[in-house]
């Protein structure tokens, strides 16, 4: 058997490494994604995130239909040698979107993206384990409640009954279940079940079955 000696092995020993048999599996993509619902409309939702950001001093990019992404931080383990010779800069971002759910309610995703960092390691980088990010979020919302986005006269508040939709307030307030049509577009709100985060609606004078005298509430 021919050995080219020393030079050639150590060509051969980075080879290997950059196939990765060398060290662990390295992830270099979106690994570890979560989610977390809140009783705030997109942009609410949106606003606040970017505020818990702030007040956690993470700096980030917003990007267009309710994204933001943080810059690269370095992971806490720098690269080793065999790693440094290769050109590797183990770190992570965030990327974190709010997708709407409700006209009153959303959903915002965080999936924390790598580079360089072994697969065993991930865990470690998730938006709830390294910044408690949706207690957070849910602690900065406390001191901010939701913004109705109803008119304030010209109506009444009639709060949702467990388990009630749409078709059925609108039959208990107006007398006509077909009435919803109107109360959803005057509140935002896309169907008849679509009352997630929704603890009260606003129905017009006009449609009510008798008209509130003044001073009175639902």
């Amino acid at each position: 058997m021919v050995d080219f000696g020393p030079r050639w092995r150590f060509f051969a020993l980075i080879g290997l490494f950059a196939a990765g048999c060398v060290t662990g599996e390295i992830s270099d993509s979106i690994a570890v994604g979560e989610q977390h619902d809140v009783a705030y409309s997109a942009n609410d939702a949106f606003l606040l995130t970017q505020d818990t950001l702030r007040g956690e001093g993470v700096l980030f990019e917003v990007k267009s239909d309710d994204k933001v992404e943080t810059l690269w931080r370095d992971a806490d383990t720098p690269a080793g040698t065999w790693s440094s010779l290769m050109g590797s800069q183990p770190r992570y971002r965030y990327e974190i979107e709010v997708v709407p759910q409700s006209a009153h309610s959303s959903r915002i995703v965080v999936n924390v993206r790598t580079e360089d960092i072994p697969a065993d390691d991930l865990s470690k980088y998730k938006a709830t384990t390294r910044l408690n990010l949706f207690t957070k979020i849910d602690q900065l919302a406390a001191k901010f409640p939701p913004s109705s986005g109803t008119p304030n006269e010209g109506g009444v508040n009639y709060a949702v009954l467990p388990n009630e939709d749409l078709k059925a307030l609108a039959k208990r307030a107006t007398g006509n279940a077909d009435n919803w049509r109107q109360i959803a577009q005057d509140n935002g709100i896309k169907s008849p079940d679509d009352l997630s985060g929704v603890n009260s609606v606003w129905i017009r004078n006009t449609l009510l079955a008798q008209k509130p005298t003044a001073g009175s509430s639902k």
